[in-house]
């Protein structure tokens, strides 16, 4: 016999975007419920953990020092030709500083929050299967010390990442062409030979094709290293490629790994439905995750409270229908989907760069006196180096 629990507002998956999205629906009154799958939150990480400073604050989330592994200044890009472009605080007049996050403590951190707020969590729970039925959903779960099988509940808030299946049993489109599906793999390594250990590292060019390889550190001879490719470009795994850089590079040659993470990254965009009726997709499971980056956290963060917000005050006027859940989506177009359309164009320019282009672009990046980094004040560089050869993407601009 089932036995079902009942809650106004039921979130799966206790990532960051899922735990904020709870922290918002309970604070302002909804019962909230997050279930997730793992049986601990925050592992396997997903990412490469970097934040830029500002995000956390405006989320209303306290720094603590337990999750940050390394205060960040700057990047450095590297073109094939190990030209190196850097942007730290010693040539910026605009400070371009962030954290590498340690994602085990932190998104619990998150989660904890929920909790306080008055949120549910229910770990080592899988969702199996929803159906619609009257203006509610029931979810069939299985879960850890528990004997409820069915979650009755008036808003789903899908969280559950890039290979989700929430938005697909409610009937929403979130399938990721496989051209805009990049392959990653990235390895927490220790004893690197990094030139400064406390910037962001990014090389580009045949090391990657369709994307990049990355140091983010974590200590002083500590950093994630991690690659995405294009399957479309690759000729050899996300594994060959990274371990034939590692092999070569100074920094890496004589690291050793501590942890291996692997997972595809969809660089699709913001999907073109991400609501329905009693329904709501937030971070990675809505595609909010950035075409040229493949960086998530902030967007995550950002849509998962708005879906908070709004599903406590759907719950409030007894209204969830997909009409009165649109401040949400209409939100994330607004904020986040109009500005990764244009990335889309972008990402589809620089990843198809040669060698010889890409050694030529971030040569004339490095020297074009650049004070403020942002990809908009890169792009500006390379087109004024070569205006008719970029009309394209200086109209994008």
């Amino acid at each position: 016999m089932n036995k079902v629990k009942e809650v106004d507002v039921l979130i799966i998956g206790a990532g960051p975007a899922g735990s904020i999205a709870a922290r918002e629906a309970s604070v302002n009154g909804a019962k909230t419920l997050i279930i997730d799958k793992k049986s601990e939150i925050g592992n396997p990480k997903r990412c490469a953990e970097g934040i830029i400073d500002g995000v956390l604050e405006k989320m209303n989330i306290e720094l603590d020092e337990r999750w940050i592994a390394r205060r960040i200044d700057g990047a450095r890009i590297v073109s094939p030709n190990n030209t190196s472009a850097w942007f730290t605080s010693e040539n910026l007049d605009t400070p371009a500083t962030g954290i590498v996050l340690e994602r085990k403590v932190f998104d619990k951190h998150v989660t904890m929050d929920a909790i306080r707020s008055g949120a549910e969590v229910m770990i080592k729970t899988e969702a199996l299967s929803m159906k619609k039925v009257d203006d509610y959903f029931l979810v069939d779960i299985n879960g850890f010390n528990t004997d409820i099988t069915q979650i009755k509940t008036h808003i789903v808030i899908g969280a559950d990442g890039p290979e989700g299946h929430v938005g697909a049993w409610a009937g929403l489109n979130t399938k990721v062409p496989l051209e805009e599906m990049d392959s990653g793999i990235q390895y927490e390594m220790t004893n690197l030979k990094m030139d400064k250990n406390n910037t962001l590292e990014f090389y580009f060019g045949s090391v990657a094709p369709g994307g990049y390889v990355w140091f983010f550190p974590k200590g002083y001879d500590t950093a994630n290293v991690g690659i995405d490719i294009t399957g479309a470009r690759a000729t050899k795994s996300a594994k060959e490629y990274l371990d034939d850089f590692i092999a070569t590079n100074y920094a890496t040659k004589d690291a050793q790994i501590v942890e291996v993470n692997v997972g595809g990254n969809p660089l699709c965009g913001v999907f073109d439905k991400i609501i329905t009726d009693n329904l709501m997709l937030v971070g990675d499971a809505a595609g909010c995750i950035n075409p040229i980056t493949g960086g998530g956290i902030d967007t995550a963060l950002e849509s998962g409270m708005i879906a908070g917000q709004v599903a406590a005050r759907a719950i409030k006027e007894g209204d969830y229908s997909e009409d009165n859940l649109k401040e949400y989506s209409d939100y994330v177009e607004e904020h986040i989907a109009k500005k990764f359309r244009k990335y889309l164009h972008i990402r589809d320019f620089l990843y198809g760069l040669d060698d010889d282009d890409l050694n030529e672009y971030i040569s004339a990046v490095a020297n074009a006196g650049i004070t403020t980094l942002s990809t908009k004040s890169l792009l500006k560089a390379v087109v004024k180096m070569s205006p008719k050869k970029l009309f394209k993407l200086r109209k994008l601009l």
